[in-house]
């Protein structure tokens, strides 16, 4: 068994995700009736991520506070504001560019309609009330914003233990990413049942609204990426930023789109930093700081998606939601698991804003792994040149030459 797994990860995930769109686009076309029953597969696939995804929220955030080191180094805090104002700023961009090209999205919404709140004021409603809700029925019920309140208060209450206590804390984070990764390893098999279903039911049409939710997300990317970022840069230094910009994309987010981790890429980027002339003692925090927390495009992933799930559902939007659900795609960027896909599983955090119910917040996410081939590619590759933009723009030893 050990080594039909070995064989099966050496062909790498990307390539079979690709394979399972292609065959499961045949076999829906040709034979809607094998299609239908390939069905079952992406039932389970949505089922296992609808099972983790409340489990892994919960234990990544309690993780990530309780380890947090009480007075860090604060050279890193204009870095660390950087990488805030850029996620905010890519939420913002989303958000826009999902009223300026609406998409909708195939999906089973049976008795969904009836959710959607009607104002500003039950949204804020619903967010008070989710955030006291008890512990153990958000966990059941996947109510995200009372997971992210308790994991964040028992997050800073474990700040006060014991170092042993916090480290079983942090080994619990590995072990549940692990699962994920397992999980999403599967993530060919879900996605043949999905297309090859969806295209027996729907025809080919429900592919037309991927490619089009993926003009948004890649778009919007782009726009980060050659507009917003180099104007925050411009901010900073005073300079011409494109030079800069331009190097850290071929360096660092040409390596990170095929790798799909900002994990992976830390070597890439510490390499960058270095032939930059940057502060050592500056970049090694910021860089691995930054994989974890600076996540422009993970923001945009959620608020696309989550806004392509309200437009789906006949939700209508207001200024003000628009705005909280930005903040709350930002924050819940900044806790993306640090696996492949990762972003796509806070999707329902920001969807239980507007009542969107975790089932059809999970479907969204399955067609979130599906168009993932790019759009995570995408991600990986502006979070991380990210990381050395801003730590570069910010460091005051760094010889500009732009």
């Amino acid at each position: 068994m050990r080594s039909i797994a070995n064989a099966y990860m050496r062909l790498g995930l990307v390539p079979m995700i690709i394979a399972a769109l292609i065959l499961g686009t045949i076999i829906g076309a040709l034979t809607p009736e094998l299609g239908l029953s390939l069905g079952i597969l992406g039932s389970v696939f949505v089922g296992a991520l609808k099972a983790v995804a409340p489990i892994l929220v919960f234990v990544l955030v309690l993780a990530a506070v309780s380890g947090q080191q009480v007075g860090a180094d604060t050279r890193i805090k204009p870095i660390l504001l950087l990488y805030l104002v850029g996620t905010f700023a890519a939420a913002l961009v989303a958000v826009g560019a999902s009223f300026m090209f609406p998409v909708e999205l195939v999906l089973n919404v049976s008795a969904a309609e009836q959710s959607a709140p009607q104002s500003l004021k039950e949204v804020l409603t619903n967010l008070v009330m989710n955030l006291v809700a008890n512990p153990v029925s958000s966990l059941a019920n996947a109510n995200y914003m009372g997971i992210l309140t308790w994991a964040v208060l028992i997050g800073l209450a474990l700040r006060s233990v014991g170092d042993t206590t916090r480290q079983v804390v942090s080994d619990l984070g590995v072990a549940i990413t692990s699962v994920v990764k397992w999980i999403i390893a599967l993530a060919p098999f879900g996605i043949l049942g999905l297309v090859a279903s969806t295209v027996a039911e729907t025809g080919l049409e429900a592919l037309m609204s991927y490619a089009r939710l993926l003009g948004v997300l890649v778009g919007s990317m782009l726009f980060i990426a050659l507009v917003v970022n180099p104007l925050i840069v411009a901010a900073i230094t005073r300079k011409n930023p494109y030079p800069l910009v331009l190097t850290c994309l071929r360096e660092s987010g040409v390596t990170a789109f095929f790798t799909r981790s900002s994990a992976a890429n830390i070597p890439v980027n510490m390499n960058l930093a270095r032939k930059l002339g940057l502060s050592e003692e500056t970049y090694s925090v910021s860089i691995p700081l930054g994989a974890t927390i600076n996540m422009a495009g993970a923001a945009i992933t959620i608020n696309v998606l989550t806004l392509a799930a309200a437009h789906t559902l006949g939700i209508e939007v207001s200024f003000g939601a628009a705005l909280l659900l930005a903040i709350v795609g930002s924050v819940s960027a900044c806790g993306a698991s640090g696996v492949a896909g990762g972003s796509l599983l806070l999707i329902p955090v920001a969807c239980s804003l507007f009542n969107i119910p975790n089932d059809i917040a999970m479907q969204v996410v399955a067609i979130g792994f599906i168009i993932g081939v790019v759009q995570d590619s995408a991600e990986t590759a502006l979070n991380s040149s990210t990381d050395v933009l801003f730590t570069a723009a910010a460091d005051p030893k760094f010889a500009y030459r732009g």
